[in-house]
């Protein structure tokens, strides 16, 4: 199975050279296949391993609280893999032009890199392959099944997926094997990394924001998974439309950095539940929902866009365009939690000062947006812009497919007709009320410092 999750991005032959490791989407030591097969290559060849990261400032519009989480968990990673016998570079720029650079300057004999179905990364390894004259190979250690092997299509909806991820489970639940020292040690760097320093280089055209502290990297990740193992996750069906309770797990912004395996959530939540006949749902979400927004992101390039909403929701939508709108907000009024309705305001100032918003009110929030915009086209570029800007988890197949959803029923049905929305499901502050304290958590919120914002509410515009 292992052979299945690799795959070669250009015609070249590996060379007698140390191998490279590019890590990009999975920043983990521990359950990463793409590192397992580079320190395999690399022991059968008796050469060094070296792993490289190339820091990417200006990514989808991701700010500073997001690469330091991110470098914390790296400088973690680092230690680790040095103890091991694998160097560790930090490179900064586009990686189309500083990794060919440094795989040439080492005369390496072969770069592997992590899957991403996002068109930057992809665009990004597509670049770096044309530029080698070695073997360059792709290896998904981010999903449970690669989506080339779980599926040859997009698929219609988690139910025409989940099936095919189910039969093939047991077959690829094999663990990761553990990493072991290097026979071949790699030579150390020629200076070391200042980790302290780095994030001058990231820039930002405003203070930095307000999100609170999660701590970072693969043993905080592997304690967050115990204690959802130990209480939480077993209320989670109970409890996660409570955006009052603590019902969720806490390992999105985890797996969305890579700073622990998928594959491992699913298999210590398999082997703990006593009954396997009916799918838990914690796992429905971490697994067959996640992987079937890495079927969207694979197989529809234009994730982002309109064009990628089923055919019915695209008329729909479009028969309802020229509807009047109760009220429009400029991007400026969302950003800053400023309209008439105080569970919207709520949920964004989580969002900004958390780096998140609880799951119901994700696409409460997302659904909001399109009422309350000139066009479905804006709608959908507010929301992508304010989940990429402030969500630990932005810029991510899950929240492009979950703002698909919300705005444009992508793996969704067609509901009762209504205007603006057409046949796209609709939520409600007055139906939230039945499911939670909304009081309750506006109060809440409210209390959340800082808030890079004034106060107040916004007014409708005619």
């Amino acid at each position: 199975m292992e052979a299945k999750r690799l795959r070669p991005l250009n015609s070249h032959a590996t060379g007698a050279g140390p191998v490279v490791y590019w890590m990009q989407r999975d920043q983990r030591v521990r359950d990463n296949w793409a590192l397992h097969y580079a320190m395999r290559e690399a022991r059968d060849r008796r050469v060094p391993l070296h792993v490289v990261f190339a820091l990417q400032p200006s990514f989808l519009g991701a700010q500073p609280a997001h690469f330091r989480f991110m470098l914390e968990g790296l400088r973690s990673v680092s230690t680790t893999l040095q103890s091991l016998g694998i160097s560790f570079h930090l490179l900064q720029g586009t990686p189309g032009h500083t990794l060919p650079s440094f795989v040439n300057s080492l005369n390496a004999g072969l770069l592997i890199s992590d899957f991403s179905p996002l068109r930057e990364p992809r665009r990004w390894r597509e670049a770096v392959a044309q530029r080698l004259n070695v073997a360059h190979h792709e290896v998904d250690a981010h999903n449970v099944i690669p989506p080339w092997v779980a599926s040859n299509k997009r698929e219609y909806a988690a139910r025409t997926l989940r099936p095919k991820l189910q039969r093939l489970l047991h077959a690829w639940q094999t663990p990761v094997p553990p990493t072991l020292p290097m026979e071949v040690a790699a030579p150390s760097q020629g200076r070391s990394i200042d980790w302290g320093r780095l994030l001058r280089v990231i820039p930002s055209a405003e203070p930095d924001l307000p999100i609170a502290t999660v701590c970072p990297g693969e043993d905080a990740a592997r304690k967050v998974l115990d204690q959802s193992l130990d209480s939480g996750i077993w209320h989670y069906d109970r409890l996660r439309n409570d955006p009052n309770a603590n019902g969720q797990s806490g390992l999105s912004p985890y797996l969305h950095f890579g700073q622990i395996s998928p594959a491992r959530v699913v298999h210590d939540v398999l082997r703990t539940i006593p009954d396997q006949e009916t799918l838990h749902p914690f796992l429905e979400e971490v697994w067959i929902r996640r992987e079937l927004a890495e079927n969207f992101c694979h197989y529809e390039t234009s994730y982002d866009s309109i064009s990628a909403f089923p055919q019915w929701a695209q008329t729909s939508l479009e028969a309802h365009a020229d509807d009047p709108r109760e009220f429009l907000y400029s991007q400026d009024q969302w950003e800053a939690a400023r309209t008439h309705d105080p569970l919207w305001n709520a949920a964004q100032r989580q969002l900004v000062v958390t780096g998140k918003i609880h799951g119901y009110l994700r696409m409460f929030w997302a659904k909001k947006i399109i009422e309350w915009s000139a066009s479905p086209q804006e709608a959908l570029r507010t929301a992508i812009y304010l989940n990429d800007k402030y969500s630990f988890d932005g810029r991510d197949p899950n929240g492009y497919t979950g703002i698909a959803w919300s705005i444009g029923g992508l793996h969704d049905r067609a509901f009762g007709e209504r205007p603006v929305l057409g046949k796209i499901r609709y939520m409600s502050s007055k139906a939230s009320r039945r499911k939670f304290d909304v009081e309750k958590y506006v109060l809440s919120m409210g209390a959340l410092e800082p808030f890079p914002f004034d106060g107040g509410s916004g007014s409708s515009e005619d």
